[in-house]
C-alpha cells in the first residue's frame, strides 16, 4: 500500500519589523528633505520637545498656506523664539524655509542646535543664544511668514510679550504658532492683533495656529 507523501506544514507569515520608537532623547524629523533623520534631546527638566503628532498636524496647516504641494514651505522666513530641541525650526528649514532663526537661552541646549545644524548641513539655519522676545522686537516689521512659539509651560510671563513681538513681525498671510498649556481665546488674542485660526489639543498639549485679526475679519 503506498504511503502518503508528508505535505510540510505552512510557514506563518513573516513578522513585520516594528517601526523604531522615537526614545525620549530624541526628536524625528518628519518631512522634507530630512525626513526620518532622527536627533539628540538633551536631557533637562521642563524641556518638552512638540509632539510628532502635533508637529505634522502644524506643517500640514503651514503647507496649506504656503499653496506648496508635498508639505513645502519654499522662501518662508521663520523665527522659532524658545527653540529648545529646535524641532519646529529644523523641521520648517527640512521644508524649504529660506531663512530659519533658532533662539536659545541654555547654552547646553544652545551647543545641540549647533551639532544638529552642522549633521543636517542645514545653511538656512541661524543660531542665536539669547532671548527669544528680545530677537523678535529686533526683526524687521512684516518680514516673517511664521513665527514658532513654544516657551516653557511654566513660564507664564512669557506669553504676552512674546504674542506682542511676534504680531508686529508677520508679513500679510503670516501666522503665529503658539504652543500652551491652556487654550487662548479670541478676546484675550484680539488685545495682540491675532485671532485664533486653527486649533488643536492633543494631551496637555494646546496648540493654536494664529493670524492678524485684521485678515481674519477681511
Amino acid at each position: 500500500m503506498p504511503q502518503k507523501k508528508a505535505t510540510a506544514a505552512p510557514r506563518p507569515p513573516a513578522a513585520k519589523r516594528p517601526a523604531r520608537p522615537v526614545r525620549p532623547n530624541e526628536v524625528r524629523i518628519i518631512g522634507g528633505q530630512w525626513k526620518r533623520t532622527r536627533l539628540a534631546v538633551a536631557d533637562k527638566p521642563g524641556l518638552r520637545p512638540t509632539p510628532d503628532r502635533v508637529r505634522e498636524t502644524l506643517f500640514n496647516w503651514l503647507a496649506s498656506l504656503a499653496g506648496a504641494g508635498g508639505g513645502e514651505l519654499p522662501g518662508w522666513h521663520c523665527v522659532d523664539a524658545f527653540a529648545g530641541t529646535g524641532a519646529l525650526g529644523l523641521e520648517a528649514a527640512s521644508r524649504g524655509a529660506a531663512n530659519v532663526l533658532l533662539c536659545e537661552q541654555d547654552a547646553a541646549l544652545v551647543a545641540q542646535l549647533q551639532a544638529a545644524k552642522t549633521k543636517l548641513s542645514a545653511e538656512p539655519v541661524r543660531i542665536d543664544r539669547g532671548n527669544g522676545v528680545t530677537a523678535l522686537e529686533r526683526t524687521t516689521a512684516g518680514s516673517l511668514h511664521a513665527v514658532f512659539l513654544d516657551p516653557p509651560f511654566e513660564s507664564i510671563a512669557l506669553y504676552e510679550p512674546a504674542l506682542r513681538a511676534a504680531a508686529r513681525t508677520l508679513r500679510p498671510g503670516g501666522v503665529v504658532y503658539l504652543e500652551a498649556p491652556r487654550q487662548w481665546n479670541d478676546e484675550e488674542l484680539a488685545a495682540f492683533g491675532l485671532a485664533s485660526f486653527r486649533y488643536l489639543k492633543a494631551g496637555a498639549v494646546h496648540a493654536h495656529l494664529l493670524r492678524l485679526a485684521s485678515e481674519a475679519t477681511a
